[in-house]
């Protein structure tokens, strides 16, 4: 059947996507698989798609158009691809194309019915399925319908809904191309679909078959409710038979139609318990072939399945790989880190070789695998407490794979490992030296770094760097860091717990905890405050400042009225902070010192909502709270039956959480100093790289791991190929939700609030800074689409320690990823902004604008009429 624009589906494979699409190269692989039957077909290849396009000059224009078009700009988008349709509709087939396809029908069958099926090359892909996005038709019968019907799918790549996919998807529409798959009829008992993954638990040892009576169009098309199969090693677990009211049959003439189920049939299963294991099985071998859980659409006839397409199913979290075959429990070390977006190959393999636990990479995200602290009592103890205190959902999350039957061994008491015991803390002495100490240390191991790798280059550098993460480590490891940290935090842990049950306060050491000393992110927030100081009586700055587009703006500033001081106050702000960022775990995200462009916006908000001195006056105000709050606890307690004793205790605790709760942040901007250092040495390589025409642009080393770098950099060799999947793989984890806790099964687990506490209709979250306030919520996703005015309510994502100088703007915060120890909450109880975060699906459910309330003492937010 071979011609330029014809090929038969036996005669093609998974490597000729560019020639059949996604569809065509999956069924023609399928076909080659024992035991699998497909309907006899062919392919019309993208070679006649084009041929046909390049016949309308008028197209072109108007994909121009289309690629300049807005992607929100529905009815720009409707108008210009309904006119694309109906050109490509219009446009009569060449005699020799349309021969090529008339011949291959004819020798499959004229008589027979076909089905005739869009395969675009962007379609059924590991990374975007595009499932729907173009169309299919049924049951054409001869051969004038079917060269219709291929026009019409031809034209079916400029739907609307295609077209606003692949802009959405960042796909360009000129590189797409359509085939189109011409196949036999099956005329089926049964149709429906199978999943060789659970689709919504991710769990990927439960396969889902939906079945229905007659052509699957019924279930597609939601005509009817399917029969929903679970199965699990080769048996049925679980089973709902829907009443099947109607079915899709197909005509004699043509086409098709729906038509009633008898009523003694409707609740009938569609399949058989044995059908149904036999159809799973014939699924994981198509899964085993393709090396991914499948979105299979088959057909019952006859008793014999036909399978009539397969595709990935791209919505699943990937799964870390371990290596063997245990059962595994990993946990997000993004939800602790406040950092959830993907992160790069780069980025992810520095976090793993400087971080203090092995981590595991899935999905451009970091996992920590506790199989083994879950496995025995005493350790499983420990570990659900800790992280129940920071994140409630991570410990029900775990709750729930625990009580799950046996997925989780039992193993006697382990060792030591993991996060510190409570109590770790108790021989440190609350002396504000310690803290000064740990401060100069981490100073000098930093200068060190930077002095020393200065005059390194090339394959040495690597050499260098590795034995600079093993500082890293050290300091970070430093005992006396450790108890000092955890001295903050048990602190916080004991006034909360014990101020509740002997006066009722509830979060008591939110108020007690307000501005406390050395906390190098509060700092961060204040500073600019003073940065706002220095520009506010420059008008002409101002002004400019409003109107920044690139990253030269500095230099340019210092030809203004003022430019020159407001150019050294930025600079001076840069030289302490300008390694921070949003999502600032990932070393390949660009610096505010690299993009200092992110800072005006927040600048600008400060000159306009705040007096001069701001800084000085917060900080004290919160000082004087923290000390009012201080005496009236005291107070209260010297009242109760042994009064005195308690009180004495409370002041000591006090004393220790304001003397070590500001260090909680400091080894993280350690941590993120001495990444922009290794970034810039690696960047200073990577420039190299692109002198020697190795790669064709810096960034590009962003998609490679630190060990594949050191290759590139002794070989002098890149894989292109690698770096381009790299990218791709990137561009698919970005539509990813990663979940808090995850199985070695794919079982991906959010966890849930058990709470009865909350009004109806409001939002759950952890309180993790007290007090009540309302106001105009602000939905911002980038730092540089801040615009505050005073009294908005920040609601975002997720905030790290980059995002705090929008705190002290703000009169509230909400997020939907956090613990009571992370960094955003920390922040807000420093600056004493009522807080609630690990609010699920928090910026979808509240819209920019809304006026909501904010309740941080018991964790709920309302949205106001």
């Amino acid at each position: 059947m071979s011609e330029p624009y014809v090929l038969g589906l036996h005669e093609v494979d998974e490597t000729q996507v560019a020639v059949v699409g996604g569809k065509g190269a999956h069924l023609g692989r399928l076909s080659r698989i024992d035991g699998i039957r497909v309907p006899a077909g062919f392919c019309v290849t993208t070679d006649a798609f084009q041929r046909v396009m390049g016949q309308g000059p008028s197209i072109d224009d108007r994909l121009d158009q289309l690629s300049r078009v807005n992607p929100d700009d529905r009815e720009a988008i409707r108008t210009l691809s309904a006119q694309i349709r109906r050109t490509i509709e219009g446009t009569t087939i060449p005699g020799d194309l349309a021969a090529a396809i008339t011949r291959a029908h004819a020798q499959l069958g004229e008589q027979a019915g076909y089905a005739v099926r869009s395969s675009a090359t962007a379609e059924d892909l590991p990374t975007a399925s595009f499932a729907g996005q173009q169309d299919t038709y049924l049951n054409v019968v001869g051969p004038t319908a079917i060269l219709e019907h291929v026009s019409r799918c031809w034209a079916s790549l400029f739907t609307e809904r295609a077209v606003t996919y692949r802009r959405r998807n960042g796909i360009d529409h000129r590189t797409v191309h359509m085939a189109v798959v011409v196949q036999q009829m099956v005329f089926p008992d049964a149709a429906g679909i199978l999943f060789t993954a659970d689709p919504v638990t991710g769990n990927r040892k439960i396969a889902t078959v939906d079945a229905g009576f007659g052509l699957g169009e019924a279930l597609v098309s939601g005509l009817v409710n399917p029969d929903v199969f679970k199965v699990r090693d080769g048996e049925v677990v679980a089973k709902a038979i829907a009443a099947k009211q109607r079915a899709v049959h197909a005509l004699p003439a043509g086409g098709t139609r729906a038509v009633a189920i008898d009523v003694q049939r409707q609740e009938q299963p569609a399949l058989t318990d044995a059908q149904v294991v036999r159809l799973v099985e014939l699924g994981r071998r198509i899964e085993a072939h393709f090396g991914v859980p499948q979105d299979i659409e088959w057909c019952l006839a006859d008793d014999g399945f036909q399978i009539v397409q397969s595709r990935p199913i791209t919505t699943l979290f990937p799964i870390p790989e371990a290596g063997d075959e245990e059962n595994h429990v990993y946990v997000s070390v993004g939800h602790q880190q406040m950092m959830t977006d993907p992160m790069k190959p780069l980025g992810f393999s520095m976090w793993q070789l400087t971080a203090m636990v092995a981590m595991h990479e899935a999905g451009g995200r970091l996992f920590v695998d506790v199989t083994r602290r879950l496995a025995s009592p005493a350790s499983r103890a420990g570990l659900l407490d800790l992280i129940g205190r920071g994140d409630p959902l991570v410990r029900d999350a775990l709750e729930t794979v625990l009580k799950g039957d046996d997925f989780v061994p039992s193993l006697p008491d382990a060792g030591p490992g993991g996060p510190p015991a409570r109590g770790a803390s108790a021989q440190i002495d609350t002396d504000p030296a310690v803290v000064t100490e740990l401060i100069e240390r981490s100073q000098a191991s930093m200068a060190a770094l930077e002095r020393d790798i200065r005059t390194k280059t090339g394959p040495a550098l690597f050499d260098f760097l590795l034995d600079a993460f093993e500082e890293h480590k050290r300091v970070l490891s430093d005992p006396l860091s450790i108890q000092a940290i955890m001295a903050g935090m048990e602190a916080t842990w004991w006034l909360n717990d014990k101020l509740q049950e002997w006066l009722g306060e509830k979060n008591a050491a939110d108020t007690l905890t307000l501005s406390a000393p050395d906390n190098v992110t509060s700092e961060m927030g204040l500073a600019l405050l003073d940065v706002a100081d220095v520009i506010r009586p420059h008008p002409e700055v101002v002004a400019f400042l409003r109107d920044v587009e690139d990253e030269g703006f500095l230099d340019e500033l210092a030809k203004l009225a003022g430019g020159a001081e407001a150019r050294d106050a930025i600079d001076a702000y840069l030289d302490r902070y300008g390694m921070r960022c949003v999502g600032e775990i990932d070393i390949t995200r660009p610096r505010w010192r690299e993009r200092p462009s992110t800072l005006v916006p927040v600048i600008l908000d400060n000159v306009r909502n705040f007096e001069p001195g701001a800084a000085e006056r917060r900080f004290g105000q919160g000082r004087l709270k923290a000390r009012m709050k201080e005496q009236e606890v005291l107070s209260r307690l010297r009242a109760l039956p042994g009064g005195n004793q308690k009180a004495d205790e409370t002041k000591r605790m006090i004393d220790r959480v304001r003397t070590f709760i500001g260090y909680r942040e400091y080894p993280k901007y350690g941590i993120i100093s001495r990444y922009f250092v290794y970034k810039q040495a690696l960047l200073e390589e990577a420039e190299r790289l692109v002198q020697a025409g190795v790669i064709p642009e810096r960034e590009d080393i962003f998609y490679l791991t630190f060990q594949e770098l050191h290759d590139v950099v002794r070989s002098n060799q890149v894989d292109d190929q690698l770096i381009q999947q790299r990218k791709d793989a990137f561009r698919s984890y970005q539509a990813l939700t990663p979940p808090r806790v995850l199985t070695s099964d794919g079982e991906a687990l959010t966890g849930a609030y058990r709470r009865d506490d909350v009004p109806a209709g409001a939002l759950v979250g952890l309180p993790v800074s007290a007090g009540t306030t309302e106001g105009r919520a602000r939905v911002i996703l980038d730092m540089a689409d801040a615009d505050l005015e005073a009294g908005d309510i920040l609601v975002t994502t997720f905030t790290d320690p980059s995002w705090s100088p929008l705190f002290v703007a703000v009169a509230g915060l909400v997020t939907e990823v956090g613990g009571l120890m992370t960094h955003g909450a920390v922040i807000a109880r420093e600056y004493g902004l009522p807080a609630v975060v690990g609010v699920d699906q928090a910026t979808r459910l509240i819209r920019d604008g809304q006026r909501i309330r904010v309740h941080g003492t018991d964790g709920y937010v309302e949205i106001l009429p």
